[in-house]
């Protein structure tokens, strides 16, 4: 039994060695469209469990963007600037060894969000990893069951951010259904609440639109829900949180610590909604429990959590302390192999939600499976002799060839760009937007141009160092494919022979068949070799060996 729940005595470039033999201090930090929040953790991977040790939050509002370009605003990024410095002092003083950082709804949405980010890492060194609604969602998930038991039963999940909202149904397996909306409570207030204290008419409005906003999602959700089943509502981010603490307040005279599992009735919500809608921001920001920036943003926000309630029938929501954050941290010890039971599914979650996408859009699973296994086959055969990528660059190539040709459910012709498209919006799971990005670049470039600078997608990689990923990764992902030109699987296995004294690379092929001269094969190789051979500074030379002669790779 994974001993994650209760605990609170509680980049892409990370591949540690020793991750189970050690404790680790780590931190996860949050950038929210109304808050950044950080969590530092210390990982037990004997138990294995996490304890809390530090929590930070710092209201920036990025989500208060341009109305005339939807830009994050230069103050907006220097707030956000600032408190993620001070995230920096107080992780290094902790004796962090490692910093996971992800940006959500206002970052994404934004258009200048991308060269936010490589602000970020410019001016403070901090990569940060920019994450899909359904992705924010999935973490989530893993959050919440890492600080609440769920017996196998159905719980429905809500968090209520600054930018949207995400609803999860899950059961403590793999999740049912993962859904994120545009509605939050930083975005409603500022596009609907206009009154102090707000007036009757846009309270309605509010109410109306969110109601409208969430129907489909909510519809969604309940379409998974088996006849019978009678899920339980759990909510976590600041809004619900707000709402526990101001009615355990006034209803207990104290608050419970921890506060998870405390419950409010969807009668007692409408109850607080109805009396703080009738006071100034002013004068909800002097009621306890609440700070000044939430007082601005708490009804738009209540709205949202009853509203959702209503849709789906549900009298009653119980608070959850963790969310997004601490799913960051499940989700690292998870890819770096310290949960192996009732979690154990999530290791997978890559490789099901490229099969999935794969399936979706009609692709040949028996061909692309061929082209993966040689493109990482040329890619272990080549490791250390022509480029020095690892398990994590080898996993992005396997996705890539998987999905390479998925932008044939479009059309033929240009299917590579096709294909590029549909992966960038094919909401994968368990990849960062960075990740993403790198996997369509590499299905983009399989054939005809190599990548170069005028090509749009490959500029939208941050830094060099990933379009080299893409450079290198997207010539071997043609070689993968030429040798499978008949789809027909001709080309059995093939070695790799290095000669570097005269920069050679030799490809000993075995066919299926004795009798096959894989002539189509060898020409395809022979067409795509240029790139290869430019890439690589070597000469790509092809045999075909006898069928019946044993090649060990």
């Amino acid at each position: 039994m994974v001993n994650l729940i209760g605990q609170e005595q509680v980049s892409f470039d990370n591949d540690p060695t020793d991750t189970a033999d050690k404790e680790h201090i780590l931190a996860a930090i949050d950038i929210g469209t109304n808050s950044i929040h950080m969590v530092v953790v210390r990982i037990q991977p004997a138990l294995p469990a996490f304890t809390i040790i530090d929590r930070e939050k710092d209201t920036v509002r990025l989500g208060d963007r341009s109305q005339e370009t939807g830009d994050l605003t230069p103050e907006a990024m220097a707030r956000a600037i600032a408190a993620l410095r001070r995230c920096q002092e107080v992780a290094k003083s902790l004796n962090v060894e490692q910093t996971i950082a992800v940006a959500t709804s206002a970052v994404r949405e934004a258009p200048n969000g991308r060269e936010f980010i490589k602000r970020i890492e410019a001016e403070l060194g901090l990569f940060v990893n920019l994450i899909s609604g359904q992705e924010e969602a999935r973490r989530i998930y893993l959050g919440v069951l890492s600080g609440m038991e769920f017996n196998n039963q159905p719980h429905i999940i809500i968090d209520i951010g600054g930018g949207s909202t995400e609803l999860i149904l899950g059961d403590s397996h793999e999740p049912r259904s993962l859904s994120s909306t545009k509605v939050g409570a930083v975005r409603m207030t500022a596009e609907f609440v206009k009154t102090d204290p707000i007036s009757n008419s846009e309270f309605v409005y509010l109410q109306a639109f969110v109601r409208g906003q969430l129907e489909r999602a909510v519809e969604e959700l309940k379409v998974q829900l088996q006849p019978g089943e009678i899920p339980r509502l759990v909510g976590t981010s600041g809004t619900i949180e707000t709402i526990a603490i101001i009615h355990a307040q006034e209803k207990l005279g104290f608050i419970p610590s921890p506060l998870t599992g405390y419950q409010v009735s969807l009668k007692e919500i409408k109850e607080l909604i109805n009396r703080w809608r009738k006071l100034s921001y002013a004068q909800r920001a002097v009621i306890p429990g609440m700070s000044d920036r939430r007082s601005e943003i708490i009804i738009a926000g209540a709205v949202i959590l009853q509203e959702a309630m209503i849709l789906l029938g549900i009298d009653s929501v119980t608070l959850c302390e963790r969310s997004l954050r601490e799913g960051v941290i499940v989700d690292w010890m998870l890819t770096h192999g310290l949960i192996e039971d009732r979690l154990r599914y999530q290791n997978s979650v890559r490789e099901r939600s490229v099969i999935k996408i794969a399936t979706k859009y009609g692709v040949n699973l028996e061909y692309s499976d061929r082209v993966a296994k040689f493109a990482v086959s040329l890619f272990d055969q080549t490791q250390g002799l022509l480029h020095n990528w690892g398990k994590r660059e080898r996993e992005l190539l396997w996705a890539a060839a998987m999905l390479h040709s998925c932008g044939h459910y479009i059309s033929h012709s240009s299917h590579h760009k096709h294909s590029y498209y549909l992966i960038r919006n094919g909401e994968l799971l368990g990849y960062t937007e960075t990740e993403v990005e790198i996997i369509a670049n590499l299905a983009r470039f399989h054939r005809k141009s190599s990548p170069k600078k005028k090509h749009d997608s490959y500029q939208n990689l941050p830094s060099k160092k990933y379009r080299q990923i893409v450079s290198q990764l997207s010539a071997l992902l043609r070689l993968a494919v030429a040798l499978d030109r008949r789809q027909i699987g001709a080309i059995q296995q093939f070695k790799c022979e290095y000669q570097p004294n005269i920069m050679e690379l030799h490809l000993h092929l075995q066919p299926s068949q004795s009798d096959d001269k894989c002539v189509l094969e060898l020409w395809s190789l022979d067409y795509k070799k240029d790139v290869f051979e430019a890439e690589y500074n070597v000469k790509l030379i092809a045999h075909l060996d006898p069928a019946d002669v044993a090649i060990v790779n």
